[in-house]
């Protein structure tokens, strides 16, 4: 775990975002926090919420608090209507700090679990990547993933599974259509 301390006396340790490997990962891990197919919720109770961060190496965060379960949840609901494309709800400020190291690195970071995942957000974000991140559209599904087509026009998150029945379902309506035509 890399933790540094901001250099301000007083101060919690920042948790840098090169613990996390791809924060673009990072996000869709966390937006998959909600599975709508299984109807499970990570963030549903504080003892789970830390076990997702102990299981992603984020366990130095305490993740306990009804606060910090709550401002999760609000980011994640965010989250997911930007990546489907929707509005989010209202604007809503998340603590990221800029850390810089003694080599001159410039690192994103935070004290606390929502506004670490907020630093990787904004890291995809200022990496031009923040459009890959998608919801899929199967509303029995609603999967968060990673789009890596090369023009960005992935809609599924498994053509195999999600896409194969919509494609089904639009036949099965045209041939429905001409039928009754």
């Amino acid at each position: 775990m890399a933790e540094k301390s901001a250099g301000v006396s007083g101060t919690r340790p920042l948790v840098l975002l090169d613990v996390c490997g791809d924060p673009a990962e990072l996000l869709v891990d966390f937006l998959n926090t909600l599975d709508v197919d299984e109807g499970t919720d990570v963030l549903a109770s504080a003892e789970s919420w830390q076990g997702w961060l102990e299981a992603h190496e984020l366990g130095c965060f305490d993740a306990t608090t009804g606060e910090e379960l709550a401002a999760a949840r609000q980011l994640r609901d965010d989250l997911r209507a930007r990546a489907a494309g929707e509005p989010c709800a209202q604007v809503r400020e998340v603590g990221i700090q800029v850390a810089l190291s003694g080599d001159g690195q410039v690192e994103l970071s935070a004290a606390n679990p929502v506004g670490f995942l907020a630093a990787a957000v904004a890291t995809v974000a200022i990496e031009q990547r923040l459009d890959r991140v998608k919801i899929c559209p199967a509303d029995d599904c609603r999967w968060a993933f990673y789009d890596i087509s090369r023009n960005r026009s992935r809609q599924w998150c498994s053509m195999e599974v999600c896409g194969n029945r919509a494609k089904a379902r639009a036949h099965r309506e045209r041939l429905a259509a001409r039928d009754t035509a």
